[in-house]
């Protein structure tokens, strides 16, 4: 992971964000890039007669307000010792991110806070998990640092979507104890075993663990999983589902992407 891409704004959450990143640029010896995205649409308006009007003002303090981020963000940086770089875009934020991540080994977000009205789309993670194959990690709005001890617990249902998940997190499994969950019986697809094979290959000795479901949702299940064994990060496939069954239905990605206080890696 020597590319790692940071969303940047003037969101609360944002310094534990950017902590997070810097603790693993310098773990990996990579470099920090901070995107900060002005989604031009939010200052364009159309009427019912199919004018089209531009808020040239508002757009013009937004910008104003970018350059005085990203020169907040140079004074901050500078006595870092870790190599950096701050990129500015003028798309809306998950796509901004989706195309600078072509050439990430990992994009890092924050989780949404409870009742989001404001600010990135609650469901960003997930955004640019399906745009993008670089792995997405996603913060708990408390972070202020990556832990690099604290378990891994891997939720596995045998999907491509959480082979992939897996494959990429495997730089942040090294010396951590590591869980392969399932929830029931073990889900059509790649067999755990194999998972397990794979891993041990780079070194990472998992356990897996089959936890009967009971009355609870498979996500409420993966939850109390982590929580109970003090996973510092968990490994998911992204949208296993459609994203709009999703949307519509609920599903392990969205509740997890909008409730978890553990930091998750996923990917699609």
């Amino acid at each position: 992971m020597r590319s790692i891409l940071v969303h940047a704004d003037n969101d609360a959450a944002f310094e534990g964000r950017l902590q997070a990143t810097l603790d693993l640029a310098r773990r990996f010896e990579g470099h920090a890039t901070l995107l900060i995205a002005t989604p031009l649409q939010q200052f364009v308006s159309f009427d019912p007669f199919g004018g089209t009007y531009f808020a040239t003002e508002a757009l013009a303090a937004a910008q104003a307000d970018d350059l005085a981020l990203e020169s907040r963000l140079e004074d901050r940086l500078k006595d870092e010792d870790v190599p950096w770089d701050i990129a500015l875009a003028d798309g809306e934020i998950a796509g901004a991110l989706s195309a600078a991540a072509v050439f990430a080994d990992l994009a890092v977000v924050s989780l949404p806070p409870a009742g989001a009205k404001a600010g990135p789309p609650p469901l960003l993670a997930g955004d640019v998990a399906l745009s993008t194959a670089a792995p997405v990690l996603a913060l708990p709005r408390a972070t202020r640092t990556f832990d690099f001890d604290a378990p891994v617990m891997v939720a596995w249902n045998g999907s491509a979507e959480a082979a992939h998940a897996l494959r990429a997190a495997i730089p942040l499994m090294k010396e951590r104890a590591v869980t392969l969950v399932t929830v029931g019986k073990d889900e059509d697809g790649f067999p755990a075993t194999d998972a397990l094979s794979y891993l041990s290959r780079h070194d990472v000795h998992a356990e897996l663990e089959i936890v009967e479901r009971g009355v609870e949702t498979v996500e409420e299940r993966l939850e109390k999983e982590a929580l109970a064994m003090g996973a510092g990060l968990i490994v998911m496939g992204a949208f296993g589902r459609s994203r709009l069954r999703e949307t519509i239905f609920g599903g392990v990605t969205q509740y997890l992407l909008t409730n978890s206080s553990v930091p998750l890696l996923v990917a699609h």
